[in-house]
C-alpha cells in the first residue's frame, strides 16, 4: 500500500503467492478487498468523504484500487467504531459461548456489509449443517493428505513468530496439518449446529468480486467486533473446486461462495454497558427476551 496525501493505493503482491493454498489468488484479492474497507474508514474516520476506485489503472494490473479523500464530511457512529475495531479484530479460532446471536443481531450483521455486488448469506444451523459438515470433512481429509499443500504450510508458518495452532480441527480452522485429528461427520454437524455462519457470495468469480467480497466481509467483521463478538474466517475448502460446487448445489446458492465467516461471543467475554451503547446503532444490542 502507499499512502498520498489525498489517499492511498492499495497494490496486490504478486510475489505472495501460495500455489497450493490459493492457487487462483482469491484469498490474496480477499485480503485486499479487507485493506479496502479498512483504507475507507480510516479517511472517514478523519472526517472526509472516501472515494474508491477499483482496478483505476488498466496499465497496472497490480493496482487493486485507489481511495481518495475527497471533501469534509463528519464520520458517523457506526463508522468510527468499526474503524476502532479494525485494532482489536483478531481471528478467533476456539469454540464460542453457549449462547447464541439471536436473529435480529444476525440480521444486523447481514446489513452491515452494505457492498454492491456481493451477498452475506447466514447458514441454517439446523437443515444445513448436515451438508456443510460432509463438505468441510471431504476437504479436511483431501488437504491432510496433500503433501505439497503441508510442505507449503510448514514454509508459511515457519514465518511467524506465534505457531498455528496444534490441533486446528475443522471448523475452527481451515489450516489442517498432516497430523491433525479431523472430527467424524456426526461431531462436526454437531459443532457447525452451534456457530453462527455467514457465507459472503458474489455473483461472478473473478478478480473484482473477489475484492468486492473482502470489502463486505471485512464491513461485518469490523461491526461484529465493535459489538462485542468475536470470530475467524474459513476459506480453504473453497480452493476445492468439488467444495465449491458441492455448497452450491446442496445449499441452493445463487452465487460463487468466496468466504464463510463464523461469528459468536467469547468465552470469557460478558455483556458490557460499553457494547450495549455500541449496539445501540446497528441493532446489536443486549437480547430481549
Amino acid at each position: 500500500m502507499e499512502i498520498h496525501p489525498d489517499g492511498a493505493e492499495v497494490y496486490e503482491r504478486f510475489e505472495a503467492r501460495l500455489p497450493r493454498h490459493d492457487p487462483s489468488g482469491r484469498d490474496r484479492m480477499i485480503s485486499c478487498g479487507a485493506v479496502v474497507t479498512n483504507v475507507e474508514l480510516a479517511v472517514r474516520a478523519l472526517g472526509r468523504r472516501a472515494e474508491v476506485t477499483l482496478f483505476p489503472d488498466g496499465a497496472r494490473p497490480d493496482l487493486v484500487a485507489r481511495v481518495a479523500a475527497r471533501g469534509r464530511e463528519p464520520a458517523t457512529e457506526d463508522e468510527v467504531n468499526r474503524y476502532s475495531a479494525i485494532y482489536r479484530r483478531r481471528s478467533y479460532r476456539a469454540p464460542f459461548a453457549l449462547q447464541r446471536l439471536a436473529r435480529h443481531e444476525v440480521a444486523a450483521l447481514v446489513a452491515a456489509a452494505g457492498v454492491a455486488g456481493t451477498q452475506i448469506r447466514p447458514v441454517h444451523a439446523d437443515r444445513e449443517s448436515p451438508a456443510l459438515a460432509e463438505l468441510l470433512g471431504y476437504a479436511g481429509r483431501v488437504l491432510r493428505a496433500d503433501r505439497a499443500y503441508q510442505r507449503e504450510l510448514s514454509a508459511w508458518s515457519d514465518q511467524f513468530r506465534d505457531p498455528l495452532p496444534l490441533e486446528p480441527t475443522l471448523p475452527w480452522s481451515g489450516l489442517v496439518r498432516a497430523d491433525s485429528h479431523l472430527p467424524d461427520t456426526i461431531t462436526l454437524t454437531e459443532r457447525l449446529a452451534r456457530e453462527q455462519l455467514l457465507l459472503v457470495l458474489t455473483p461472478d468469480d473473478a478478480r473484482r468480486d473477489h475484492v468486492l467480497a473482502g470489502r463486505a466481509l471485512q464491513q461485518v467483521w469490523l461491526t461484529a467486533v465493535a459489538n462485542g463478538l468475536v470470530g475467524s474466517v474459513l476459506t480453504q475448502p473453497l480452493q476445492l473446486h468439488e467444495v465449491r460446487a458441492g455448497l452450491i448445489a446442496r445449499l441452493g446458492l445463487a452465487g460463487h461462495p468466496q468466504a464463510f465467516l463464523r461469528l459468536g461471543y467469547p468465552v470469557n467475554g460478558v455483556l458490557t454497558a460499553q457494547r450495549a451503547a455500541a449496539g445501540s446503532g446497528t441493532g446489536l444490542g443486549p437480547r430481549r427476551r
